[in-house]
């Protein structure tokens, strides 16, 4: 299946070369029972910090092939060293039962994606705002009972709460990319822009959310209090979206 060059030169340097080998080893494992393979989030565009983040792709499958995929696991800790994540796999026929079910992942992949080989199965979907507004009141629901429990089982320890804040910023931004949506921003934005218009919409700053974003931050109990209150902000916001 021969590269999109346009859909590479997307990728942020300095991972295309990595992301290049990666899809030239999915085109070898998988061969004519692949359709596409799209990488998506901030390697697409930035920012994108191999350090602490990792490159995010979908492969989509004709068909599920389990052999093949233990192939490909084979491969794990080279792709790791390499800051690439494992795939998600979908087929065609997954995408289109999932609209309903998982519109926040699949919005936030047609907003931010490249396709580097196959037909791009994102770009056009189309989503319903019902689907979209109930998983983001779902989304930071979870949100806050993670922060909950992952308070609990830190017992104490500060460098556990700052990667529980991480991670727990970087999964809302997908959200509040979905909440966007659905005041009519159908374009993508980067990560700063996506919070000055909520912080407009809500009137009020999320200065825990940024302090969690912002890798030069104290990533400590004053943030996390102060994440833990954006969240429970946003929770009461969504529920009168």
């Amino acid at each position: 299946m021969p590269q999109t060059i346009d859909g590479l030169q997307k990728i942020v340097e300095p991972m295309s070369g990595p992301i290049q080998r990666f899809a030239n080893l999915v085109d070898q494992t998988f061969g004519s029972n692949m359709k596409s393979l799209t990488c998506f989030g901030t390697v697409v565009g930035g920012p994108f910090d191999a350090s602490r983040h990792t490159a995010r792709s979908c492969l989509v499958l004709d068909a599920v092939d389990l052999i093949a995929l233990r192939r490909l696991a084979g491969e794990g800790t080279k792709l790791g060293k390499a800051a690439i994540a494992a795939p998600l796999i979908m087929t065609p026929d997954y995408i289109k039962s999932s609209l309903d079910t998982f519109p926040v992942e699949l919005l936030n992949i047609k907003l931010h994606h490249a396709t580097l080989t196959g037909e791009d199965l994102f770009e056009a979907l189309d989503f319903e705002d019902a689907h979209i507004r109930l998983q983001c009141e779902r989304e930071l629901k979870t949100t806050l009972i993670g922060l909950r429990q992952g308070l609990l089982a830190s017992a104490g320890r500060d460098n556990f709460i700052g990667a529980l804040e991480v991670d727990a910023a970087d999964t809302l931004m997908g959200t509040l990319r979905a909440m966007l949506w659905l005041k009519g921003t159908r374009e993508p934005k980067p990560t700063n822009d996506v919070l000055t218009e909520i912080e407009t919409l809500i009137e009020r700053k999320l200065t825990g959310i940024r302090s969690s974003l912002d890798p030069t931050s104290s990533h400590d109990w004053a943030t996390f209090e102060k994440l833990y209150a954006d969240v429970e902000q946003l929770g009461k916001v969504a529920d009168a979206w």
